[in-house]
């Protein structure tokens, strides 16, 4: 079982509110989750917008929970994760042009 700390979503439209979770992979994004570690609300003011229990997030994390790039990036605003601790993903490339892709089309044809 892969287990994810992640963000689920509450609120209304335009009205996002997130708590992050800590939840099996495979689960709805606001489907189930074991246990919260705490609030984000985006709209919220600097220091009072991120409330994350540092010795629980800790503890999951030790068990084995990786964090979502989302969730990630708010683990070391809160200063919960260290920043190099993050590696990108080894398989992201960047898109290629649309102009190559017509260049490709033309040689087909």
């Amino acid at each position: 079982m892969a287990l994810k700390i992640r963000l689920t979503r509450l609120g209304d439209r335009g009205n996002a509110f997130y708590r992050v979770v800590v939840t099996e992979s495979r689960s709805a994004r606001d489907g189930e989750y074991i246990e919260q570690l705490g609030t984000y609300d985006p709209k919220g003011t600097a220091p009072d917008s991120i409330k994350i229990d540092k010795e629980k997030t800790l503890a999951w994390v030790a068990k084995g929970a990786q964090a979502t790039d989302t969730a990630h990036a708010l683990l070391v605003k809160a200063g919960i994760l260290p920043a190099e601790q993050f590696k990108p993903k080894a398989n992201a490339k960047p898109p290629k042009p649309a102009v190559e892709k017509k260049k490709k089309e033309k040689k087909a044809k």
